[in-house]
């Protein structure tokens, strides 16, 4: 496999897998020329992309057979202490019924790790777009199965963090950002490359969200932040808007993209030193 570095090709793998994430097919010479639109986005040139494509689909590939031979896994052990408790509570046999005990829970541990490897994003330990669809989206009508409030986190100058310091710096400012975020202590998706959602119900008013998020930002421009011999600020944007059950989720990120707009305009202001 051509040589690229870890944490960039990690990165550039999972924007691929998430543009990829609607299709019904994807075949090697499309996943390579999606790659490598992504590749260029972040200044990586890509020889032998089908080659590379191929590894890249063989890896996900193994992947995804080791979770299904485990999710199997988990399922069979379920089905049989299903009914062994069955038998047990016909019987009123409290031993056995102790010992299903002792291995649901060791199951339940196990089913929360393969859940925790299904849903969540490498880099910043956050939620990905898998479990956003799972929790929020039926998956017949592909529409919101609920009501509540998303708000759409940019990063600003992101790019030119990445041209003037690198990808590993990078990849650091979305790590703290993420954890800015979580202190907020609500749902966090990483939605695409620099941008995260963050959801919320409706017990939360607008103008609580927009106090939360500003008081999260102000926190983030007190930090500098340091690459090398320099240091740097880095905040981010918002956009908020209410959803409900059977909106399409483009259309409220749509909407929360223009909302978040004006804000962009005004915060870029106060950011120097990139």
């Amino acid at each position: 496999m051509q040589q690229i570095d870890k944490k960039i090709l990690e990165v550039i793998s999972n924007e691929t897998k998430d543009s990829i994430d609607q299709l019904n097919v994807v075949t090697p010479s499309m996943y390579a020329s999606i790659f490598s639109e992504f590749a260029l986005k972040h200044n990586q040139t890509i020889e032998n992309e089908e080659e590379l494509a191929h590894d890249l689909m063989k890896t996900e590939c193994s992947n995804l057979t080791e979770l299904q031979d485990q999710a199997s896994k988990s399922v069979q052990v379920l089905s049989k202490n299903t009914s062994k408790a069955i038998h047990a509570i016909k019987e009123k046999d409290n031993n056995i019924l102790n010992d299903i005990l002792k291995e649901t829970e060791s199951l339940r541990y196990e089913i929360e790790k393969l859940k925790a490897s299904v849903y969540k994003d490498e880099l910043t330990h956050v939620y990905n777009r898998k479990w956003l669809h799972d929790n929020y989206i039926d998956e017949e009508s592909q529409l919101f199965k609920t009501n509540g409030i998303l708000a759409i986190i940019d990063l600003n100058y992101f790019k030119q963090i990445n041209d003037t310091h690198g990808h590993v710096i990078g990849d650091k400012v979305l790590i703290f950002i993420a954890n800015q975020l979580k202190k907020i202590d609500k749902n966090i998706v990483r939605y695409g490359g620099d941008e995260f959602i963050v959801l919320f119900d409706n017990n939360f008013s607008l103008k609580n969200i927009k106090q939360l998020l500003h008081e999260t930002r102000e926190t983030i421009l007190t930090k500098k932040l340091k690459a090398h011999d320099t240091t740097f600020k880095t905040s981010f944007s918002y956009g908020i808007t209410p959803f409900k059950k059977g909106d399409e989720l483009g259309t409220v990120i749509e909407l929360a993209d223009k909302n978040m707009y004006k804000d962009k305009i005004e915060i870029k202001k106060r950011i120097t030193g990139i």
